[in-house]
């Protein structure tokens, strides 16, 4: 006796067939354009006439900005310690001004404790040949140093720096190996904190020819306002935390209920914790958006705390101020962009015109119209078993 099973057969016959619909059976209604001379010509005309006022608009317009850079890696090694100033080097100065630079950026080191050999100032001495009248902006400017790097982006936790005060195991695993320390949590942890750029800029620059001309410059909203509500106030006890290992200058004898950074209000970190996207980028340190100070022609000097080591990675760490036009920094790239688009589609369109005009498109060409070659016929086929199919000599 054998047994079998079979599985319930399901109401009624599920076919595959798609709907009978205009979208599941492709009958839409559908429009291609007609590809000829008198359409494609007064598109291309049409994106280069919008491109290369723009293209030409943008370039105009950085051009315009007044900048100077002045690369300080190498200014402990370089620079001298008696307090003359020295030329700084070509390779490491780059700048754009109006008028011409009659004087090189110098440098000079000053060392501030004699007892402590890494607590050094680097000045920088520097000529703006011509007045900028527009908002200044200060920015550090780092290279070789990968941001982006998968492990490095996401070692943080959203809440600490919101001010939650979590225990070392709420901690997400992201900071990890800076979540403790000496059984104490460090705050804040991860990577990215750990790794914030610390050299100091002084708050004025001053002007040696004229005390009065001096420009001030401001720390304050440097940061984006929508990064603010990500940080608040901490929670934490000075006895619960402790700072990362690299802001043991910043903290020498760790935190206290009167040192603990306020995040909220702390814009440089908060510049800092927006990962860049590339391993060259440039940060906000100070800026004046006052537009009645003036920022007059003269020679200038800038204060530079030196506490962040990049000859380790290899990397180079730059002085930046400029004034800024519509769309940020001096940059040319944006707008040779679009001048190059414009410049294709003007390209293309005087290649199409020059064919139509040589070689013009007949309208009728009857020969394409004959039809010369006969079909092949295919002799039908005969079932053996269908009685009522004719004999093969009558269809011959």
């Amino acid at each position: 006796m054998k047994l079998s099973f079979r599985w319930p057969k399901p109401p009624g016959r599920h076919s595959r067939r798609p709907l009978n619909t205009d979208f599941r059976q492709q009958r839409l209604k559908a429009w291609q354009p007609d590809l000829s001379p008198q359409s494609v010509l007064p598109v291309l005309i049409l994106i280069a006439c919008i491109f290369a006022p723009i293209g030409v608009g943008l370039v105009i317009s950085a051009v315009n900005v007044q900048n100077i850079t002045i690369d300080y890696q190498t200014c402990h090694l370089e620079a001298p310690t008696n307090g003359e100033f020295k030329t700084i080097p070509a390779q490491y100065v780059d700048y754009h001004f109006k008028k011409k630079v009659t004087m090189q950026p110098k440098w000079t080191l000053v060392k501030n404790d004699q007892n402590d050999p890494e607590n050094m100032t680097c000045r920088l001495q520097f000529q703006v040949p011509s007045e900028i009248d527009s908002s200044i902006y200060v920015y550090y400017k780092l290279t070789k140093f990968n941001q982006n790097h998968r492990k490095y982006v996401i070692s943080f936790d959203e809440n600490q720096l919101k001010g939650d005060a979590l225990s070392v195991d709420d901690l997400t695993t992201h900071c990890k190996p800076l979540r403790e320390q000496d059984n104490k949590i460090v705050y804040p942890c991860g990577l990215i904190a750990n790794s914030m750029f610390n050299d100091t800029f002084d708050l004025r620059l001053f002007n040696q020819e004229n005390t009065s001309a001096s420009y001030p410059l401001s720390n304050s909203d440097i940061s984006w306002s929508s990064d603010r509500s990500n940080f608040g106030s901490t929670k934490y006890n000075a006895s619960q935390i402790v700072p990362p290992p690299n802001w043991a200058k910043m903290f020498p004898n760790g935190y206290n209920d009167d040192n603990i950074p306020n995040l909220h209000t702390w814009q440089e970190f908060q510049v800092w914790m927006r990962t860049a996207a590339l391993p060259k980028f440039y940060k906000l340190a100070l800026k004046n958006d006052d537009k009645s100070d003036i920022l007059h022609e003269g020679i200038y000097t800038m204060d530079l705390g030196l506490n962040y080591p990049v000859l380790s990675f290899n990397g180079t760490k730059s002085f930046v101020l400029t004034n800024n036009h519509i769309i940020g920094a001096r940059n040319v790239s944006l707008g040779v962009i679009f001048l190059i688009v414009a410049g294709i589609c003007i390209l293309f369109a005087v290649v199409f015109l020059t064919k139509v005009i040589i070689q013009p498109k007949v309208l009728v060409q009857h020969n394409y119209l004959e039809y010369t070659m006969e079909p092949r016929t295919r002799p039908a086929r005969v079932r053996s078993f269908d009685k009522r199919a004719p004999p093969i000599r009558e269809i011959l």
